[in-house]
């Protein structure tokens, strides 16, 4: 999604992730307060993707205190996913062209690992500036985007560096590098597969409630590692709801957090979407059901 060296985004992650496997099962150099980073790291950077990149900027589910919206367009930047207006840009074009040609991520043309990350290596930079040309002007209006976007390795530097300054402060120098490894790397490495795993997974595995355009499907353990994000065809049937699990069974934190947001008066304008047009989208499908049991009826009575 951005101009980054593969190294920096695939290959070093998953480094530390071997290394930190390692010193978790063969040495004693792992503190509660390393898995601590990891964890709260991982869970507030997906958030800032959640929440901000994703329902705020892109779909506009919902309007945040500016406060607030700084926050999460901030603890955003420090997941490693890029620019703010890249993302957004990226995932405006995927929606546009969800599962067809001109999908920048989509399994069903190109395969699942291409959807998973090789898109992000495959993709130059001058096809990203054209992309941010046609999807993200409206992006790039917004000063607080825009100041954000430009900021972004800052903030990236940021969220490596104050887990390093928590272990320092807790352990010493060793300290600082557990923090580093796991709060940083480590932590890159587990929010970046999850993020992409809804645009690979989440169109392969799982169940549509919907019908839709494109592939999209519901994935229960996605949905929970991406704080809501993978309940994937809901999403995709209605881009602009602040909230993606649409049943109570379907655990979604990110929209969890928005009503506990509502109810502070931090967030406003909260979109919704009906239970008719709900039942509205289902209707084909079940429509469907009902001409194959129509027709299975049928053939017994022969």
């Amino acid at each position: 999604m951005y101009k980054t060296p593969i190294l920096a985004l695939v290959i070093i992650p998953l480094l530390a992730f071997a290394l930190g496997c390692y010193y978790f099962f063969f040495t004693d150099a792992v503190h509660t307060t390393d898995i601590v980073l990891l964890i709260v790291g991982a869970v507030a950077t997906e958030f800032g993707v959640t929440f901000g990149y994703h329902r705020l900027v892109v779909h506009k589910s919902f309007e945040p205190h500016p406060a607030l919206k700084a926050v999460v367009l901030a603890l955003g930047s420090m997941s490693f996913q890029g620019p703010v207006i890249n993302w957004a840009s990226v995932h405006t074009k995927h929606h546009a062209h969800s599962d067809q040609e001109g999908d920048p991520h989509s399994p069903t043309i190109s395969g699942f690992l291409f959807a998973h990350f090789e898109w992000l290596i495959e993709m130059h930079d001058d096809d990203l500036e054209e992309i941010k040309a046609k999807w993200g002007a409206r992006y790039s209006k917004d000063p607080m985007i825009a100041w954000f976007s430009k900021t972004f390795l800052l903030w990236s530097a940021i969220g490596m560096l104050v887990p390093a300054a928590i272990g320092l402060a807790a352990y010493g120098w060793e300290g600082a590098w557990m923090g580093f490894l796991f709060g940083g790397l480590i932590r890159v490495f587990f929010t970046s597969h999850v993020t992409w795993s809804v645009n690979s997974v989440c169109h392969y595995i799982g169940r549509r409630m919907f019908t839709t355009t494109d592939r999209s499907r519901n994935n229960f353990l996605i949905g929970f590692l991406a704080l809501g994000e993978g309940w994937h065809n809901n999403h995709h049937a209605f881009p602009a709801s602040a909230f993606h699990g649409l049943k109570w069974y379907q655990f979604d934190f990110t929209g969890m957090w928005i009503r506990i947001f509502e109810k502070l008066g931090l967030v406003k304008k909260v979109v919704r979407i009906p239970e008719t047009l709900m039942e509205k989208r289902k209707v084909e499908s079940a429509a469907k059901v009902q001409i194959v049991v129509q027709e299975l009826a049928m053939t017994e009575e022969s």
